[in-house]
């Protein structure tokens, strides 16, 4: 199913709209080189609306404040490999974070300290803090492509519980009691943090190709899937529900004219882009979506709605986020990737963009 009722794609726009949407983006905040390498995760602070951190391939973990504007870093740590992850804890004192040297690492953000807490077999792909069982504990859920889910309750080197996935953990997100886990060969898993030590579900993905990114929903009652083919999917948890509400859509994807041979007609060609990144509105439940393409567009899954759609910045967005409010949205422009090594050229743009949110553009619009 299509937001638009047709096969418009998400990521081509009206010139109008274009030209609306690059002055809507006039007043975003630009770090400029934020990172020496690729950008591969970017996480707020629970606690304060301009201080986040920002994962990348340089082997670092920075941790940046904008205050009146102005972007310092106030904080750097390392690992030993290319760093893809890293989220902060519910009270705002400590920065997780995992990557290529298998580690699980901990940052420290009032003393300035980091410590390996954990590791895996594999690279740590992604990690979050959850709170678990009945008492609500907080713990720190990792994914690897050791195909395993492991908690850590960071004061022991050892893991809580391991959970076997059935192939190499991509993506995870958690909100509320619930934890999805997508994996590679297209596998989701359900886990209800009331029970962390079990699988609740498991099923395929609903779109045929590789999955990229998830988000669960505010509520905790579903999750969105985005996939390298340019196309999301809307899942909830229970079942009658999914068939009363759940639905795909295409975006990410820019619609170009291909001449045919000499005299003949001209086709329009799709070129597809990965759906790199999701993320919920904390407030509003709208969502937005970051692609191979260079674009983001908000949306509206109650009203199956487009909210606004932004003009290709020309580099991929391998990261967005949104701050604790929602007033700020923060978005990579930096390689993802999806071209393999060898479209990682060296003049590639490196930057992080911080866009100011309005009502219009995140909140949902009744019918």
């Amino acid at each position: 199913m299509s937001f638009y009722g047709n096969n418009r794609s998400a990521g081509a726009l009206p010139v109008s709209k274009v030209q609306n949407a690059e002055k809507d983006l006039a007043n975003d905040i630009v770090l400029q080189n934020p990172a020496e390498d690729s950008i591969s995760d970017i996480a707020f602070s629970p606690q304060q609306d301009f201080l986040f951190s920002v994962s990348s391939w340089d082997k670092k973990v920075r941790v940046w404040d904008v205050n009146g504007g102005a972007a310092q870093c106030r904080a750097e740590y390392q690992h030993q490999g290319p760093v893809l992850t890293t989220r902060w804890s519910d009270d705002g004192t400590k920065i997780a974070s995992g990557g290529c040297d298998n580690a699980v690492v901990v940052f420290d953000v009032a003393t300035g300290q980091s410590q390996q807490i954990g590791a895996h077999d594999s690279a740590v792909k992604c990690l979050r803090y959850v709170r678990c069982g009945p008492t609500n504990t907080e713990c720190l859920v990792t994914g690897s492509w050791d195909k395993t889910v492991r908690y850590w309750d960071m004061r022991q080197p050892q893991p809580v519980s391991t959970l076997s996935m059935p192939e190499r953990v991509y993506c995870m997100d958690s909100k509320q009691k619930l934890l999805v886990v997508g994996t590679a060969e297209r596998h989701i898993a359900v886990i209800d943090l009331n029970n962390p030590a079990a699988i609740f579900k498991t099923s395929m993905s609903p779109l045929k190709w590789q999955t990229r990114s998830i988000a669960c929903y505010i509520e905790g009652n579903g999750f969105a899937i985005g996939s390298i083919e340019g196309r999301c999917a809307i899942q909830y948890v229970d079942e009658q529900e999914q068939r009363k509400s759940g639905f795909s859509f295409k975006c990410h994807r820019v619609q170009q004219q291909a001449t045919g041979p000499a005299g003949g007609r001209s086709t329009t060609e799709s070129q597809v882009y990965p759906v790199n990144s999701i993320v919920f509105h904390p407030v509003h439940g709208t969502f937005a979506t970051a692609g191979g393409d260079g674009t983001f567009h908000f949306w509206d899954k109650n009203q199956r709605h487009r909210l606004k759609g932004f003009p290709s910045l020309q580099a991929s967005i391998p990261a967005c986020n949104f701050n604790r409010s929602g007033s700020v949205f923060a978005y990579a422009l930096s390689y993802d990737w999806h071209q393999g090594h060898a479209g990682n050229r060296p003049d590639y743009p490196n930057v992080i963009r911080l866009h100011p949110t309005t009502d219009d553009e995140v909140k949902e619009k009744k019918k």
